[in-house]
């Protein structure tokens, strides 16, 4: 059988990458989506940006369908989410298909730290590979500048006189680094005396967690991202009214640094098929998803349009039903739930190195986590898939069992070797996914109504979703709610900032907990982005590095090749 082991593999992802045969990027786009090089904005020869006006004049094609690519709670293991949408996605247009995917950009912090890039694995993976987890096409810069534009217009209004009575104790926006760094977590602005302004509490945010990289991937154009940059809320005056960006006259310069960014970027699959990879908000701390234009993209191009979300279903799919959809009037037709053996038997309670020997019962035991994210799938009316990831320790009588349990779910569980063999490895995902298009027509709808007030819809996410009995606040928070209300932010969505290791906010809380509460700590309003925040548990907007982080493998030789991304 074809090995799926990273370390048993003769090559790495990056290896495997830079070996790959790319075809120039307006070949790609006018051979498999019919766009003209004229509508291109080419970055190199292997990435491009394509025009938000041509985009915009185009029509959704008719019976396109939008497929939503999901998994179980994550785990060290690894779930493979990213590789199954490329592998789906080059399934699809190996079976025929007109098919495009849609993913997030990876941001620097994670490729630097723990988690490693974003762009696949083995011979399901997006390139240019190094690019795409390095630079790319400046997005994230763009973003983190637009966000501390506006950080610098407040601070400099501030110290020009005030006339807006900005109460500095009660500025909520943060400044934005693309990188994990602990130390600016919390910090003290404008030391030194009297010529660099009055000192403050302050902060940094990593730039996926910015609501300017929320408002960038649900603006649905630059007039409508110039309209949500000047809603966003900065702090509140002494006399506790709310002041925005408009008034500090911040929107229009921010809309232009992102001028160029907002058009989705085009790059390629290994198998040449086209994908989308626009925007990149965390799905911990944020939304989760990629851009809306990137996704109208997909839907105005191609027969079928395969987008991925952020972490298990608990918070990727969740937020991509109740903020992306609700917001962009979009629905999924169909979601896949990747699974991988191995992380079910940790959910069952086995420790990572003891992986990779069959175990049955705790495989049994495990499943619970996935169960219920198939469950929650099936409340927002979509019918689903798990993909199985295959990797080279699984056995036949695990496999059986994943087939078996999730048919009494009532959901085909496909086997899945994308990793190792590209699109022939998951050709029979792509006809399963196809099967269920055509078989169980979806009946979309969101969690809660736009109308149910924000404390309510903070607890049905997490007794719905999350399995809780209910939640706890802090002191404050419930206020802080009313005061989101009264301002006329009752009818925003909520976004759940949580650990994405557990339905609960205990990270050790392996499979399926239930009766637990839900500690909300914090909330924060995005009136740019439309929704609240409510932060729980422990969960950083600015993570750390680990102790040891990638960043101390990485290099580039003298030829300019990079080495240690995985």
């Amino acid at each position: 059988m074809p090995s799926h082991d990273q370390h048993a593999h003769p090559k790495s992802d990056i290896e495997i990458a830079q070996a790959a045969a790319m075809r120039p990027i307006v070949d790609v786009a006018k051979d498999k989506l019919g766009i003209d090089a004229m509508q291109l904005e080419p970055y190199g020869h292997f990435k491009a940006k394509v025009s938000l006006d041509y985009l915009n004049g185009l029509q959704r094609r008719p019976g396109g369908k939008l497929i939503l690519v999901t998994a179980m709670t994550p785990t060290p293991a690894g779930e493979g989410k990213t590789t199954t949408t490329v592998g789906l996605g080059d399934a699809l247009n190996r079976l025929g298909k007109r098919a495009v995917i849609c993913l997030r950009e990876p941001s620097l912090g994670p490729s630097f730290g723990m988690k490693g890039g974003a762009a696949g694995g083995g011979y399901a993976q997006v390139v240019p590979m190094e690019d795409i987890n390095l630079h790319f096409t400046g997005d994230f810069h763009a973003i983190g500048a637009a966000n501390n534009l506006l950080a610098a217009m407040i601070d400099n209004h501030i110290y020009w006189g005030n006339e807006l009575d900005i109460d500095t104790r009660r500025v909520t926006w943060r400044r934005g680094l693309d990188m994990n760094d602990r130390a600016l977590r919390q910090i003290v602005t404008s030391l030194g005396g009297v010529a660099n302004g009055f000192p403050r509490e302050a902060g940094f945010d990593i730039v996926v967690a910015s609501e300017v990289m929320a408002i960038f991937c649900l603006a649905t154009g630059l007039e409508d991202l110039k309209r949500r940059l000047g809603n966003i809320v900065i702090g509140q005056t002494r006399g506790r009214k709310m002041v925005r960006a408009e008034e500090l006259h911040a929107a229009g310069a921010m809309a232009a640094l992102l001028k160029d960014a907002i058009a989705p970027n085009l790059v390629q699959t290994l198998e040449n098929n086209p994908a989308f990879i626009h925007g990149g908000p965390f799905a911990n701390i944020a939304h989760g998803c990629n851009s809306v234009s990137a996704t109208m993209a997909g839907l105005k191009l191609a027969d079928y349009t395969v987008a991925e979300a952020g972490f298990g279903a608990d918070l990727g799919a969740e937020k991509f039903m109740d903020i992306k959809c609700r917001k962009a009037g979009i629905a999924p037709d169909c979601a896949v739930i990747v699974a991988t053996v191995r992380a079910l038997k940790m959910h069952g309670g086995v420790a990572k190195e003891d992986l990779k020997h069959e175990n049955i019962e705790a495989l049994r035991k495990g499943f619970s986590n996935l169960e219920r994210h198939i469950s929650n799938i099936k409340k927002f009316g979509v019918p689903a898939v798990v993909g199985v990831n295959r990797f080279s320790t699984d056995t036949k009588a695990e496999h059986d069992l994943v087939k078996q349990l999730c048919a009494a779910q009532g959901v085909d569980a496909v086997i899945s070797d994308h990793w190792a063999t590209g699109s022939a490895g998951s050709e029979d995902l792509g006809k399963a996914v196809l099967k269920t298009l055509e078989t169980k027509p979806a009946n979309f709808k969101v969690l809660y109504p736009d109308d149910m007030p924000l404390l309510e819809k903070i607890k049905t996410i997490a007794t719905q979703i999350y399995g809780a009995s209910g939640v706890v606040l802090e002191a404050g928070v419930a206020a802080r709610l009313k005061e989101f209300e009264s301002a006329g932010f009752a009818n925003l969505p909520v976004c759940i900032a949580k650990t994405q290791y557990s339905f609960s906010t205990n990270p050790d809380a392996k499979g399926a907990p239930s009766g637990h509460t839900i500690p909300v700590r914090e909330v924060r309003l995005s009136a740019g982005a439309e929704f609240v925040v409510a932060i729980c548990g422990e969960v950083m907007t600015m993570p750390g590095l680990p102790r040891v982080p990638a960043a101390n493998n990485i290099s580039v030789s003298a030829d300019g090749k990079i080495s240690g991304l995985f």
